[in-house]
């Protein structure tokens, strides 16, 4: 018997990720549109980090303009880590219609329910369905 999760997995839609932009690429693309020098972009880049892990490190979040916020967060064993809001210019301009142009797997089950995705994985595999908890 199939978990749930896992045929919800299987026809998820899902970005399929292209290859990571490096510091150096971030750093040109901001060079071409400012004029500033790449060795300028560079250190504010790394002094923005440093801003972050400084206020953070004091309890305090820190917010960014367009890019979000970041908030300092402890787990249960007491390790420490930053959570991040995403600003919503960003959100908005990845949500407007038409503008994604990467690949995305799957997009036909996009707006699918769960239970669709578990009715297409037990058409698929009657030999391993999905049985849902009866109430």
């Amino acid at each position: 018997m199939a978990a749930r999760i896992e045929a919800i997995q299987v026809y998820s839609p899902r970005v399929i990720l292209g290859r990571t932009a490096s510091l150096l690429e971030l750093v040109k693309f901001i060079s071409g549109r400012t004029g500033l020098n790449e060795g300028e972009i560079t250190m504010v880049l790394k002094e923005l980090r440093d801003a972050i892990i400084f206020f953070t490190l004091e309890g305090r979040g820190a917010k960014i303009e367009g890019l979000g916020t970041y908030l300092p967060k402890v787990s249960l064993d007491g390790r420490f880590d930053i959570s991040h809001r995403l600003d919503a210019a960003i959100r908005n301009a990845l949500n407007t219609p038409g503008a994604f142009r990467g690949e995305i797997e799957n997009r036909v089950n996009i707006g699918k329910t769960g239970e669709e995705l578990v009715t297409m994985w037990n058409d698929e595999h009657p030999e391993d369905p999905v049985t849902l908890p009866t109430p």
